[in-house]
């Protein structure tokens, strides 16, 4: 189980603390994570005068009119996450999600300064709902792969990724360098950890209390006790 710092320190250090770089499909033009926060921190205040703001989509699975919720917090780099991702979830997929007995919420976590989690998860929305939950899978898959290097190899890896689930390059280079999105994200996460109290990943809420990372078997129970089953 990975430990984590608190909310409002890790975003923090994740926006505010030392620049990342992306570098573009050209190789030539770089974009620091650092600046994009300031970029969308005038696109903020821009908001407040009238201009759009960014909404973050809920990624969801199964049945929205369940009478249990699940929400995961996990992190793209995270190895627990990637292992429940591939000894848990296909089985709580088949029998709980699949069947409409209760609906999934997967929620991103970028504690830890961890920006590569963060690259991973404006991939993996790149692709929309549709795609979202395919490159999730792509990713845990390849985990031991695309972390691997220096940011702009990373950056380089995520975009193979996108590429495999068919995005094309221009998709991704804007995806990638969405200063505002990526601001927003990590705001977005903040304001969920803080309110389920997340502090390790992966994490659970079910029907609004929080667990810590378990097995199938104690993931059953719980969930057939909520269901009266």
């Amino acid at each position: 189980m990975t430990r984590l710092l608190p909310a409002i320190a890790a975003t923090t250090l994740l926006i505010g603390g030392g620049a990342l770089y992306l570098n573009s499909q050209a190789g030539s033009d770089v974009l620091p994570l650092a600046a994009q926060a300031q970029e969308a921190d005038a696109q903020g205040d821009q908001a407040e005068a009238g201009a759009e703001s960014v909404e973050i989509t809920e990624m969801t699975m199964g049945n929205p009119d369940a009478d249990v919720q699940v929400i995961e917090y996990a992190s793209f780099t995270c190895p627990h996450c990637q292992s429940f991702h591939e000894t848990v979830f296909p089985d709580l997929k088949a029998d709980y999600i699949d069947t409409d007995k209760i609906e999934f919420v997967y929620r991103e976590v970028y504690f830890n300064n961890d920006r590569p989690s963060l690259w991973a998860s404006m991939v993996a929305r790149c692709g929309g709902e549709m795609r979202f939950f395919g490159i999730v899978d792509m990713l845990y898959d390849n985990q031991r792969d695309w972390v691997q290097g220096e940011p702009a190899e990373i950056a380089d890896n995520l975009r193979a990724i996108g590429r495999k689930a068919g995005l094309n390059n221009e998709q991704l280079d804007a995806c990638l360098t969405d200063g505002a999105k990526a601001q927003e994200l990590v705001s977005w996460f903040g304001q969920n950890a803080e309110e389920h109290g997340i502090n390790s990943t992966p994490s659970f809420v079910i029907n609004g209390e929080t667990y810590s990372n378990m097995s199938y078997e104690d993931f059953s129970g719980i969930l057939d006790e909520q269901l009266g089953e």
